[in-house]
């Protein structure tokens, strides 16, 4: 195209999986557009919950474009959008959308095929137990970046993490599709 970016497929052969967080905060990444990848701003990721654990965590949020004094970059100003899947329909997660200066501050249930924007602040996800989550990631805004801040009052929580929950990875990007479209993880 005319910035430089193609028409382009990307095949679950090609798709990164990535095992995030530690005990009952681990999850799997599969990135579809990964920073640096042929488009502009734009970043897509899939994300694998198992039952009961959480997701986005420690709560993170990525809304104020801010580098350090030599110019990397240290938060990109990102709207984020989750398309959520379950691996029975009558799953749910629980997310919490907030701002530390408590402007917002919203419980969404999220059940499956709803779609949840998160314009601001930070985004924690939790699943019910009895069920996998699976959550399509669309972002875009100031960067091509995943660059985010962590919320300070739960920072620590990384210091606590033990070995990764032995249910990740929920499944391998080129056997199975998504919880709730016709195979259970």
């Amino acid at each position: 195209g005319a910035d430089g970016h193609s028409a382009h497929v990307v095949t679950p052969e090609t798709v990164a999986v990535e095992i995030r967080g530690g005990g009952n905060a681990t999850r799997q990444i599969n990135s579809l557009f990964p920073p640096g990848c042929g488009c502009h701003r734009l970043v897509a990721v899939e994300v694998y919950t198992p039952a009961g654990n959480w997701s986005s965590y420690p709560p993170h949020k990525h809304d104020v474009h801010r580098t350090d004094p030599a110019g990397n970059l240290l938060e990109a100003d990102l709207e984020e959008i989750y398309f959520y899947k379950f691996d029975r329909p009558e799953g749910y997660a629980i997310q919490r959308v907030y701002t530390a200066d408590g402007r917002l501050d919203e419980l969404i249930v999220a059940r499956q095929d709803d779609v949840v924007l998160v314009p601001e602040g930070y985004h924690p996800v939790v699943v019910a137990p009895g069920y996998t989550a699976y959550y399509l990631n669309f972002l875009a805004g100031s960067a091509q970046s995943l660059a985010n801040s962590d919320d300070p009052a739960h920072a620590w929580v990384k210091g606590t993490w033990t070995a990764p929950d032995p249910r990740v990875p929920v499944v391998r990007p080129q056997t199975a599709p998504p919880p709730g479209a016709g195979s259970t993880p």
